[in-house]
Formats: structure tokens, sequence, C-alpha cells
């Protein structure tokens, strides 16, 4: 007979025994959590991260709106009535062009002042002044506009009596980006900060709105210091960049006035953070090396196709009516633009050469396949 003892220690040794068969038997603690119960959790930490989210969205908005930024908006076209149709939901505007568009400007809330009247346009005290002008029109426009920035600047100098002044934040808005930046560089006072910007859409295709769509920008002179494009790695970090003495600087900077410059900039782009742009930091440099390569060959397809005249038959493939869209999109815009795009942007020839070889190449492998099929 098996003693009381035994037998308890023969049940414990088979349900040891067991328990090692079955990896689900175990302490609480070595349980791993089943596939429904990890999916819980991360939907859990989903929600959580997306209500913190929201909180500091929340909280940048009310930062942006509690010191709204003065924005200057010159050339009142297309573009210029666009994007200042939105500026005008987070601040004070003011435009300023040729034609008189006081009607226009009235209807959407903001000023209108003459562009023969550069010194009422600078005596609005303008945090921001957003070029909107077209690419051949735009060093001109820098230029003409000099003479008056540089006595409002003086005359501010005089009136507040302090050794350094903040001139306007100045932003292209420009299709090419390094004739801007160097435009700008050349042209502009040193009191003058510099934002190179290009929001990838227009009127078009940001009817609906701008969420999702890019916005490409470099933060090109912050508080005097010029970014050095060619560290394109140190650009790309949100905490330092260098300037073009090779010198590291932090965007913790102990300077009144450098976090007062950064701190506009910023303000200036959570605009179109908050109207839900795609935020893309980039150089000029490398802006207009991806341009050449995507806008400006639509543009140069477009043109060419459109030099065919084509037009719509009564059996239309998708493919062809994509084709049609195409033509009708980029003929639609000016052909100064067109024309901008190329002499502005030192990588378009090269793009219309290899357009050039790809075209040739194509047609000679036909003439190949047509001599292979003739032979056999």
């Amino acid at each position: 007979m098996t003693s009381s003892a035994e037998s308890t220690s023969a049940c414990t040794t088979r349900k040891e025994a067991t328990d090692s068969k079955n990896p689900a038997v175990s302490d609480d603690d070595d349980i791993e959590p089943s596939a429904a119960g990890r999916l819980e959790e991360l939907k859990q930490r989903e929600y959580e991260l997306s209500r913190l989210l929201a909180e500091v969205r929340r909280e940048k908005l009310s930062a942006l709106r509690s010191k709204p930024l003065s924005i200057g908006v010159i050339g009142f076209g297309r573009f210029g009535q666009f994007i200042a149709r939105t500026f005008q939901k987070y601040g004070r505007v003011v435009v300023t062009s040729r034609s008189d568009y006081t009607e226009i400007a009235s209807s959407m809330g903001v000023k209108y002042v003459p562009l023969a009247d550069p010194k009422q346009f600078l005596e609005e005290d303008l945090d921001v002044i957003v070029v909107a002008v077209s690419i051949l029109s735009f060093e001109r426009t820098i230029a003409n506009l000099m003479p008056h920035l540089d006595k409002y600047l003086e005359e501010k100098h005089i009136e507040q009596n302090i050794d350094k002044i903040r001139g306007p934040l100045f932003v292209d808005v420009l299709s090419v980006k390094e004739h801007a930046r160097q435009v700008m560089l050349k042209l502009l006072p040193s009191e003058c900060d510099i934002l190179c910007a290009h929001p990838m859409f227009g009127p078009d295709s940001g009817k609906n709105g701008w969420r999702g769509l890019n916005f490409v920008y470099e933060k090109t002179r912050i508080d005097g210091v010029v970014l050095n494009t060619d560290e394109s790695k140190e650009y790309k970090s949100s905490e330092e960049f260098i300037d073009e003495a090779g010198i590291k600087h932090s965007i913790h900077e102990d300077s009144d006035s450098h976090v007062e410059a950064l701190d506009r900039i910023e303000r200036f782009l959570s605009i179109w953070e908050e109207e839900g742009c795609r935020m893309i930091a980039m150089s000029c440099k490398d802006h207009d090396s991806y341009a050449a390569n995507s806008q400006f060959v639509t543009h140069l397809m477009g043109r060419i196709l459109g030099e065919q005249g084509l037009s719509n038959t009564p059996i239309d493939t998708t493919g062809f009516q994509s084709v049609l869209k195409l033509v009708d999109t980029t003929t639609a815009d000016s052909f100064d633009l067109f024309y901008g795009l190329y002499k502005y942007n030192q990588n378009s020839m090269n793009t219309i050469q290899k357009l050039q070889l790809a075209m040739e190449s194509v047609v000679e492998d036909l003439k190949r396949e047509e001599i292979a099929r003739g032979a056999s």
C-alpha cells in the first residue's frame, strides 16, 4: 500500500512533469500576453499618444494665436490671394500689388496698399513679408523695395535708440530656390531674417485645403547667421546648424535676439503646419536638384505634348485622358513660369538633354527591332 506522503509526492511529480510539457500552465509573471491582449495594449498606447498629440496641438495653436503675426504679401495675384486668405485666419494681413485689389482684399478681411507706396506698406510694422511675385520679376521687386526698406530701418533705429533693430522676416515662395536665396542674401540687409519656402501646391491643387500637401523650406538666415547649405546633414538636425563660417549654432543659444528670431520663423511655419501641410526641411540646393526631375520635367512634357495639339477622341483610354489632363494643367500656367523654371534652375538644361537622349534611344530601339524583324 502506498503511503499518503508517497501519493502526494507522486502527484506533485506528475503535475510538474505535465506543467513542463504545457507552457500555458505557469506562474502569472511568466505568461506571455496573447495576440489579442497585445493588440489591446497597443491600442491603449495609441489612444494615449493621440490624446497627448491633440493636447500639444491645442497648446501650440493657443501659443500661435496669443501672439499673432502681422504678415505682408507683395504680389496679390492669384497665388497671393490664395495664401492671404489663409493667413488672415492667424493674424493681420496687409497686401500690395501693382493693380488695384482694394475690393478683393476688403472682401477677404485684409488691407490693400498700392505697390506705388512702399513707405506706407513698410510702416504697417510687419513681422513677415512674403514675396509672392513671378520668378522673372523677383529680383527686380526686391531691388525696388531696398531704398525704402533701408530708410525705414534707419528711421526705426533712430526712433528706438537701440544698438540692434530687427527688420521683417522675408519669405519667398518661388518654385526655384537657389535663385531666391542668392537674391535675398545679396540685397536684403542683415537685420532681415530669411526663409526660403516652396509650397508644392497652388490655388487648384489646394482648393479643398492644404492637408497632406508638401511645404518645403530652408531657414536661410536667423539673427544675422547664414546657414551653410553644404552641411545638409547638419541642417536636417532640429537642434543645430552650421553657418557659412563653419561655426556650429544651437537653436538654444543664450541670446534673446536669436530666440526671438527663431520664434518668429516657427510661428510663421506653424501656420502651414496647422493647415495640415507635410513639412519638409530641405536645402535650396537639394530642392532645385529634385525639382528639375519632377516639377520642371512635368511642365516640359506637358508643353511638348501640348505642341502636338492633342485633343479628346471617341475612343480615349484612361491613360490618354491622364495625358490630356497633364497638358491642360501645365499649359494653364503662364509661359513666364515655365521659362523661369528653366532659366533659374541650373539643373534644367541637364534634364532637357537627358530627355533628348532618352527620346533618341527609344527611336533607335524601334529602328533596330524593325530591322531585326525584317531580316527574319
